[in-house]
């Protein structure tokens, strides 16, 4: 792995050039503007309603929620079941919560439990839907365009937080609440239109029955346990999302303090918009040239300073600017974060990878704004705003421990497929547990070097799926070596083979070891001894 990554230096525009991934991701993002516009009209209704910066501060909350709960499932759907109906009929449901929202509001029927029950409930629609939506979009670009891509998604959603709240109080100020609840039909069906043009790729397996929910979620849980690249951009991406949430949570209540309505109110949303679209035109630039930490550090100092700044200053020719820049370091830091996590992933966990990040990015900015509302209402917007700046200067330690790479094309490309095996009668799916050997035939001087790497590999056989592994050597022969592992089913073994990727390090050096292989994968469907063997690792 590199700091820069293989895709570094490709134009974030690239991928628009595929007229696939230009009508998804179009669609995708008048669906995040619809959103936004949703969110922003349910956050002021609510401090008209209230005067509660709290409340005001859990309407974010319930509306990203969802993703901590229900990205991870989500994810396993994208990657594993047919995308185009599951997304017709989540988007379905979301836009009928839309019209019965607007009804409630036209007719002065809404209260706060029922504003934050069906922002809930829109939140759980727009979780259930993003990987499958998104990763639609990302399938359509070669690897050598999935950074950008991935970017681009990035700075769709966060220019719908500029343009949305622009539209929404411009919008509220003429038709209410009720005609800004009402655009999120028409977003949802453009999404729909769109999956039905451009349907992705399939990816489904015709030999093998769908890989089972929970199945799925504990796979691409392992594939982060065992990958400490997608590990690091996980806790990483928590640290930066609870301390970082405040700014976003307590904009209705700094509005409200300066005097602001909903138009206002609007405007200083798209000060942070504007500045993360703005951002999202150099981030790849400038990671290309200054390296990921660099990056991310410097990021992180300037959107805490930008926080700081709205803490003690009123002045609205320094409050504007500040959040502008911060909005160009929010994108530049959740943007590179995005892209890392799922340049380190292959394909067929890409969509749960992806999801992983939205859990901890969204989830965690879930949590956060409710806590950032809650310690306001006792210690006062400003005082928390500049408890949250310092929160952000101390994520910058977690770096030292969890750094951040991007993967090369040797981490995620197809390695040479396993050999077949031959088998009269070819067991059931759920059949199991399979036992896998590989014989080895090391020379004398290559067996440190071999050890090693074999350690080495371990972790990538639990990440694609084994529950257990050992190496063995013969006793007889000290130049033998037996790999021995378990898989929990006869599909999930296919699965297996069918994912077979290169091993990093691990498998580039077996593959330059003489000799490396005696015989091939021997998969058995009872627990095999192998004889005169002792365990070395």
């Amino acid at each position: 792995m590199n700091s820069a990554g293989p895709n570094a230096h490709s134009s974030v525009w690239a991928p628009l050039v595929i007229p696939a991934f230009r009508g998804v991701w179009l669609a995708g993002a008048l669906f995040y503007v619809g959103n936004a516009m949703l969110n922003m009209a349910a956050s002021w209704l609510m401090i008209e309603m209230t005067g509660s910066p709290f409340l005001s501060a859990l309407v974010q909350t319930t509306s990203f929620l969802p993703m901590f709960l229900l990205s991870l499932p989500a994810g396993v759907l994208a990657d594993t079941a047919d995308r185009v109906p599951f997304v017709t009929r989540v988007l379905a449901i979301y836009a009928v919560l839309a019209a019965v929202f607007s009804a409630l509001a036209l007719l002065g029927w809404l209260s706060p439990p029922a504003m934050l029950v069906f922002t809930f409930a829109l939140g759980t629609c727009t979780a259930l839907q993003a990987p499958s939506a998104n990763s639609a979009g990302i399938d359509q670009v070669p690897a050598s365009l999935l950074a950008p891509s991935v970017t681009l998604f990035a700075m769709a959603f966060n220019a719908a937080r500029a343009v949305g709240p622009a539209l929404a109080g411009l919008l509220f100020a003429v038709g209410g609440g009720s005609a800004v609840f009402a655009i999120g039909i028409l977003t949802a069906l453009t999404v729909i239109a769109a999956m039905h043009r451009w349907p992705p790729p399939v990816q489904v397996s015709q030999r093998l029955p769908p890989e089972r929910l929970w199945n799925g979620v504990i796979t691409g849980l392992r594939y982060a346990r065992h990958t400490p690249a997608v590990g690091s951009h996980l806790v990483r991406t928590v640290a930066f999302a609870v301390a970082g949430a405040s700014i976003w949570a307590l904009a209705p209540a700094i509005a409200q303090a300066l005097g602001l309505g909903a138009a206002g109110y609007g405007l200083l949303m798209a000060c942070l918009g504007s500045g993360a679209v703005t951002g999202g035109f150099f981030s790849a630039r400038l990671r290309a040239h200054i390296g990921l930490e660099n990056l991310v550090r410097g990021c992180t100092v300037v959107f805490a300073l930008a926080i700081l700044i709205c803490a003690s200053s009123r002045e609205r020719s320094v409050f504007f600017p500040a959040l502008f820049l911060g909005g160009a370091a929010w994108i530049g830091i959740t943007a590179t974060l995005n892209a890392a996590a799922q340049t380190s992933a292959p394909r067929w966990v890409r969509a749960r990878v992806g999801s992983m990040h939205t859990v901890a990015a969204l989830g965690s900015f879930a949590l956060g704004s409710a806590g950032w509302g809650f310690l306001s209402s006792i210690v006062g917007v400003p005082t928390t705003l500049i408890l949250s700046s310092g929160a952000l200067v101390i994520t910058l330690l977690v770096g030292r421990w969890f750094p951040l790479t991007v993967g090369t094309k040797e981490d995620v490309a197809p390695a040479a497929p396993w050999d077949d095996p031959f088998l009269p009668h070819e067991p059931e799916p759920d059949a199991g547990p399979v036992a896998v050997e590989v014989r080895y035939r090391v020379d004398s001087e290559n067996i440190d070097e071999f050890l090693r790497t074999l350690r080495a590999l371990s972790s990538f056989r639990r990440r694609d799926g084994a529950s257990f592994w050992r190496i063995y050597q013969d006793l007889g022969d000290h130049t033998r070596y037996v790999e021995r592992f378990i898989i929990p089913s006869w599909a999930d073994h296919l699965r297996q083979r069918a994912r077979n990727r290169r091993c990093n390090g691990a498998g580039r050096t077996l593959a330059h070891l003489p000799g490396r292989r005696r015989a091939g994968d021997k998969p058995l469907l009872h627990r095999t001894v192998v004889q005169t063997t002792h365990e070395r690792l």
